[in-house]
Protein backbone atom coordinates (compact mmCIF):
# COMPACT_ATOMS: atom_id res chain seq x y z
CA UNK A 1 0.00 0.00 0.00
CA UNK A 2 1.43 3.67 -0.59
CA UNK A 3 2.17 6.09 1.46
CA UNK A 4 -1.35 7.84 2.60
CA UNK A 5 -1.19 11.40 3.73
CA UNK A 6 -4.85 13.33 4.76
CA UNK A 7 -3.98 15.96 2.57
CA UNK A 8 -2.63 17.54 -0.71
CA UNK A 9 -0.38 20.35 0.28
CA UNK A 10 1.03 22.08 3.04
CA UNK A 11 -1.46 24.91 2.73
CA UNK A 12 -4.14 22.57 2.90
CA UNK A 13 -3.38 21.30 5.89
CA UNK A 14 -2.65 24.60 8.30
CA UNK A 15 -5.11 24.82 10.63
CA UNK A 16 -5.03 26.90 13.95
CA UNK A 17 -6.03 26.39 17.50
CA UNK A 18 -8.06 29.78 18.01
CA UNK A 19 -10.79 30.59 14.85
CA UNK A 20 -9.78 34.38 15.27
CA UNK A 21 -6.31 34.06 14.14
CA UNK A 22 -4.94 33.31 10.64
CA UNK A 23 -2.69 30.63 9.23
CA UNK A 24 -0.03 34.09 7.78
CA UNK A 25 -0.31 35.99 10.58
CA UNK A 26 2.81 36.47 12.82
CA UNK A 27 -0.08 36.47 15.82
CA UNK A 28 -0.66 32.89 15.35
CA UNK A 29 -0.29 30.99 18.63
CA UNK A 30 -0.40 27.46 16.95
CA UNK A 31 -0.57 25.45 13.75
CA UNK A 32 -1.46 21.74 13.29
CA UNK A 33 -0.29 19.57 10.96
CA UNK A 34 -1.68 15.65 10.94
CA UNK A 35 0.86 13.15 9.54
CA UNK A 36 -1.11 9.95 8.64
CA UNK A 37 1.88 7.18 7.34
CA UNK A 38 0.69 4.11 6.58
CA UNK A 39 2.88 1.33 4.70
CA UNK A 40 2.33 -2.02 3.60
CA UNK A 41 5.00 -3.31 6.38
CA UNK A 42 2.80 -2.13 8.91
CA UNK A 43 -0.93 -2.96 7.47
CA UNK A 44 -1.42 -6.34 8.06
CA UNK A 45 -4.57 -8.74 7.78
CA UNK A 46 -5.56 -7.69 11.16
CA UNK A 47 -5.65 -3.62 11.90
CA UNK A 48 -3.29 -2.70 13.82
CA UNK A 49 -4.05 0.68 16.25
CA UNK A 50 -2.33 3.70 15.07
CA UNK A 51 0.45 5.03 17.23
CA UNK A 52 -0.69 9.01 18.14
CA UNK A 53 1.98 10.90 18.71
CA UNK A 54 2.44 15.17 18.80
CA UNK A 55 5.87 17.17 18.30
CA UNK A 56 6.29 20.57 18.88
CA UNK A 57 8.22 23.79 17.57
CA UNK A 58 8.47 27.37 18.17
CA UNK A 59 8.49 29.59 15.25
CA UNK A 60 12.04 31.31 14.79
CA UNK A 61 10.45 32.67 11.67
CA UNK A 62 6.89 32.84 9.62
CA UNK A 63 4.80 29.98 10.97
CA UNK A 64 3.79 28.71 7.76
CA UNK A 65 7.18 28.90 6.55
CA UNK A 66 8.46 26.99 9.71
CA UNK A 67 5.02 24.60 9.01
CA UNK A 68 7.05 23.84 5.45
CA UNK A 69 10.13 23.23 6.31
CA UNK A 70 9.31 20.49 8.98
CA UNK A 71 6.63 18.55 6.60
CA UNK A 72 9.12 16.68 5.19
CA UNK A 73 11.25 15.76 8.17
CA UNK A 74 7.90 14.88 9.36
CA UNK A 75 6.67 12.55 6.78
CA UNK A 76 10.40 10.85 6.51
CA UNK A 77 10.29 9.85 10.72
CA UNK A 78 6.22 9.09 10.39
CA UNK A 79 7.31 6.79 7.48
CA UNK A 80 10.34 5.04 9.46
CA UNK A 81 8.23 4.97 12.52
CA UNK A 82 6.15 3.07 10.90
CA UNK A 83 8.00 0.43 9.54
CA UNK A 84 10.07 0.08 12.85
CA UNK A 85 6.80 -0.25 15.41
CA UNK A 86 4.69 -2.26 12.34
CA UNK A 87 1.60 0.03 12.91
CA UNK A 88 0.66 3.17 11.50
CA UNK A 89 2.25 6.37 13.10
CA UNK A 90 0.51 9.94 13.51
CA UNK A 91 2.19 12.71 13.99
CA UNK A 92 0.54 15.84 14.83
CA UNK A 93 3.28 18.98 14.23
CA UNK A 94 2.18 22.36 16.93
CA UNK A 95 4.34 25.23 15.89
CA UNK A 96 4.29 27.43 18.65
CA UNK A 97 4.42 31.61 18.16
CA UNK A 98 7.30 31.81 20.98
CA UNK A 99 9.76 30.01 22.27
CA UNK A 100 8.44 30.56 26.02
CA UNK A 101 4.96 28.56 25.12
CA UNK A 102 6.44 25.78 23.56
CA UNK A 103 8.93 25.32 26.36
CA UNK A 104 5.68 25.48 28.58
CA UNK A 105 3.39 23.19 26.49
CA UNK A 106 6.22 20.49 26.52
CA UNK A 107 6.71 20.55 30.13
CA UNK A 108 2.62 20.27 30.41
CA UNK A 109 3.06 17.27 28.95
CA UNK A 110 1.00 18.58 25.61
CA UNK A 111 3.45 17.36 23.00
CA UNK A 112 5.17 14.13 23.22
CA UNK A 113 8.33 15.41 21.11
CA UNK A 114 9.95 18.79 20.27
CA UNK A 115 13.04 20.52 18.26
CA UNK A 116 14.11 23.18 20.77
CA UNK A 117 17.21 25.58 20.50
CA UNK A 118 19.79 23.94 22.76
CA UNK A 119 18.72 27.04 25.66
CA UNK A 120 15.32 26.08 25.69
CA UNK A 121 16.40 22.22 26.18
CA UNK A 122 18.76 22.88 28.75
CA UNK A 123 15.55 25.15 30.54
CA UNK A 124 13.35 22.23 29.90
CA UNK A 125 15.81 20.04 32.04
CA UNK A 126 16.40 22.38 34.93
CA UNK A 127 12.54 22.61 35.36
CA UNK A 128 12.54 18.61 34.45
CA UNK A 129 15.58 16.08 34.53
CA UNK A 130 13.11 13.64 33.07
CA UNK A 131 12.74 14.77 29.69
CA UNK A 132 15.16 12.33 27.45
CA UNK A 133 17.43 14.02 24.44
CA UNK A 134 16.61 11.97 21.23
CA UNK A 135 19.29 13.50 18.46
CA UNK A 136 20.34 16.50 17.49
CA UNK A 137 21.09 18.06 14.60
CA UNK A 138 24.30 18.12 12.72
CA UNK A 139 24.77 21.81 10.45
CA UNK A 140 27.87 21.61 8.25
CA UNK A 141 28.93 17.85 8.79
CA UNK A 142 29.99 19.39 12.78
CA UNK A 143 28.50 19.17 15.79
CA UNK A 144 28.63 22.77 16.36
CA UNK A 145 26.68 25.52 14.80
CA UNK A 146 27.04 29.08 14.64
CA UNK A 147 25.88 32.68 15.17
CA UNK A 148 26.40 35.96 13.94
CA UNK A 149 26.53 39.67 14.44
CA UNK A 150 25.84 41.40 11.79
CA UNK A 151 25.74 44.89 11.28
CA UNK A 152 24.42 47.27 7.88
CA UNK A 153 27.06 46.96 5.21
CA UNK A 154 27.59 50.49 5.57
CA UNK A 155 27.62 50.71 9.26
CA UNK A 156 30.88 52.01 11.06
CA UNK A 157 30.85 49.65 13.59
CA UNK A 158 33.87 47.21 13.05
CA UNK A 159 34.19 44.97 16.26
CA UNK A 160 31.45 44.01 18.69
CA UNK A 161 33.21 46.32 20.80
CA UNK A 162 32.03 49.19 18.76
CA UNK A 163 28.35 48.43 19.40
CA UNK A 164 28.60 50.74 22.54
CA UNK A 165 26.72 53.57 22.77
CA UNK A 166 24.45 51.99 19.64
CA UNK A 167 21.52 50.05 19.49
CA UNK A 168 20.71 46.65 19.52
CA UNK A 169 18.45 43.90 18.11
CA UNK A 170 17.97 40.74 20.21
CA UNK A 171 15.80 37.23 18.90
CA UNK A 172 13.60 35.54 21.05
CA UNK A 173 14.31 36.25 25.09
CA UNK A 174 14.93 32.06 25.67
CA UNK A 175 16.91 32.24 22.21
CA UNK A 176 20.26 30.62 22.76
CA UNK A 177 21.72 32.23 19.41
CA UNK A 178 19.53 35.73 19.77
CA UNK A 179 19.89 36.18 23.26
CA UNK A 180 22.12 34.24 25.58
CA UNK A 181 24.95 33.71 23.56
CA UNK A 182 24.71 36.86 21.98
CA UNK A 183 25.23 38.85 25.87
CA UNK A 184 27.67 36.05 26.57
CA UNK A 185 29.87 37.76 23.39
CA UNK A 186 28.80 41.47 24.39
CA UNK A 187 29.85 40.79 28.06
CA UNK A 188 33.59 39.36 26.70
CA UNK A 189 33.65 42.96 24.83
CA UNK A 190 33.23 44.72 27.96
CA UNK A 191 29.59 45.58 26.93
CA UNK A 192 26.63 45.67 28.95
CA UNK A 193 22.70 46.80 28.49
CA UNK A 194 23.37 49.77 30.08
CA UNK A 195 26.37 50.20 27.56
CA UNK A 196 23.93 50.60 24.62
CA UNK A 197 21.68 52.95 23.58
CA UNK A 198 18.87 50.90 23.56
CA UNK A 199 17.97 47.13 22.78
CA UNK A 200 14.64 44.84 22.49
CA UNK A 201 13.57 41.34 21.36
CA UNK A 202 11.98 41.04 18.31
CA UNK A 203 11.09 37.09 18.70
CA UNK A 204 12.16 36.02 15.54
CA UNK A 205 15.70 35.48 13.59
CA UNK A 206 14.51 37.25 10.27
CA UNK A 207 13.13 40.13 12.13
CA UNK A 208 15.92 41.07 13.84
CA UNK A 209 17.92 40.92 9.95
CA UNK A 210 14.86 43.17 8.98
CA UNK A 211 15.46 45.75 11.65
CA UNK A 212 19.14 45.90 10.89
CA UNK A 213 18.85 46.07 7.72
CA UNK A 214 16.07 48.69 7.73
CA UNK A 215 18.40 50.71 10.07
CA UNK A 216 16.08 50.64 13.20
CA UNK A 217 18.72 49.15 15.32
CA UNK A 218 23.27 49.35 14.60
CA UNK A 219 23.67 45.17 15.36
CA UNK A 220 21.56 42.50 15.74
CA UNK A 221 22.08 38.30 16.60
CA UNK A 222 20.86 35.72 14.28
CA UNK A 223 21.66 32.47 13.38
CA UNK A 224 24.22 32.27 10.63
CA UNK A 225 21.94 30.40 8.77
CA UNK A 226 19.14 33.56 8.29
CA UNK A 227 22.31 35.75 7.94
CA UNK A 228 23.31 33.88 5.02
CA UNK A 229 19.51 32.92 3.38
CA UNK A 230 18.42 36.46 3.96
CA UNK A 231 21.80 38.26 2.82
CA UNK A 232 21.76 38.19 -0.91
CA UNK A 233 21.54 41.54 -2.01
CA UNK A 234 25.07 42.15 0.92
CA UNK A 235 22.96 44.40 2.95
CA UNK A 236 24.73 42.95 6.34
CA UNK A 237 28.08 42.96 7.70
CA UNK A 238 29.19 39.92 9.98
CA UNK A 239 31.30 41.43 12.85
CA UNK A 240 31.46 38.23 15.32
CA UNK A 241 30.81 34.75 14.55
CA UNK A 242 30.32 32.53 17.86
CA UNK A 243 29.54 28.97 18.66
CA UNK A 244 26.57 27.32 19.41
CA UNK A 245 25.51 23.27 19.83
CA UNK A 246 23.38 21.46 17.08
CA UNK A 247 19.38 21.84 17.85
CA UNK A 248 18.09 19.16 20.31
CA UNK A 249 15.50 16.74 19.50
CA UNK A 250 13.80 15.68 22.91
CA UNK A 251 11.39 13.67 24.54
CA UNK A 252 8.84 14.50 27.49
CA UNK A 253 8.83 12.60 30.58
CA UNK A 254 6.81 9.96 30.47
CA UNK A 255 6.55 9.14 26.97
CA UNK A 256 6.66 5.07 26.52
CA UNK A 257 10.51 3.76 26.20
CA UNK A 258 9.63 1.89 23.27
CA UNK A 259 8.42 5.36 21.55
CA UNK A 260 11.79 7.00 22.91
CA UNK A 261 13.72 4.19 20.90
CA UNK A 262 11.82 4.67 17.42
CA UNK A 263 12.43 8.33 17.64
CA UNK A 264 15.90 8.09 18.44
CA UNK A 265 16.61 5.49 16.22
CA UNK A 266 14.34 6.98 12.98
CA UNK A 267 16.35 10.33 13.60
CA UNK A 268 19.59 9.04 13.69
CA UNK A 269 19.16 7.00 10.71
CA UNK A 270 17.15 9.92 8.48
CA UNK A 271 18.81 10.43 5.30
CA UNK A 272 16.10 11.21 3.27
CA UNK A 273 17.37 14.26 1.20
CA UNK A 274 14.48 16.16 1.13
CA UNK A 275 14.17 16.67 4.48
CA UNK A 276 17.57 17.31 5.10
CA UNK A 277 17.65 19.97 3.13
CA UNK A 278 14.42 21.51 4.56
CA UNK A 279 16.17 21.43 7.77
CA UNK A 280 19.51 22.79 6.81
CA UNK A 281 21.09 20.05 8.53
CA UNK A 282 22.90 17.18 7.49
CA UNK A 283 21.75 15.03 8.97
CA UNK A 284 21.01 13.58 13.11
CA UNK A 285 23.85 12.74 15.55
CA UNK A 286 23.97 11.29 19.34
CA UNK A 287 24.10 13.58 22.02
CA UNK A 288 24.23 13.87 26.11
CA UNK A 289 23.04 16.38 28.37
CA UNK A 290 27.04 16.59 28.30
CA UNK A 291 27.29 18.45 25.41
CA UNK A 292 25.49 21.24 26.55
CA UNK A 293 28.00 22.53 28.72
CA UNK A 294 28.71 25.27 26.49
CA UNK A 295 25.27 26.95 26.61
CA UNK A 296 24.83 26.26 30.18
CA UNK A 297 27.98 28.52 30.79
CA UNK A 298 27.37 31.10 28.16
CA UNK A 299 23.49 31.31 29.61
CA UNK A 300 25.41 31.88 32.96
CA UNK A 301 27.49 34.91 31.61
CA UNK A 302 24.51 36.59 30.13
CA UNK A 303 23.26 37.03 33.37
CA UNK A 304 25.60 40.04 33.89
CA UNK A 305 24.65 41.75 30.61
CA UNK A 306 21.55 43.15 32.20
CA UNK A 307 20.33 43.14 35.80
CA UNK A 308 17.26 41.35 37.21
CA UNK A 309 14.02 42.88 37.17
CA UNK A 310 12.92 44.52 40.36
CA UNK A 311 10.82 42.20 42.54
CA UNK A 312 9.64 43.05 46.40
CA UNK A 313 12.83 41.15 47.68
CA UNK A 314 15.76 42.31 45.38
CA UNK A 315 14.59 46.06 45.15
Amino acid sequence: MPLAFPFGDTESAVGTENSDLRPDGDHMRSLILSVLVATSAAVAQQPMPAVSLTFGVYSFKRPTDVLRDFDPAVRALGSAMTTKLGKPVTIDVKVYRTYEECLERFLAGDVDFVRFGPASYVLAHQRNPAVSLLAAEQEDGQKRCKGVIAVRADSPIRSVADTRGRSFAFGDENSTIGRYLAQAVLIDAGIKQEDLSGSAFLERHDRVFKAVAAGDYDAGAMHIATFLDMNKNHELREVARFDNVGKPWVARAGLAKELIVALRESLLAMTDEKALAALKVHGFQTTADSDFQLVRDGMKKAERFAPPPATPGNR
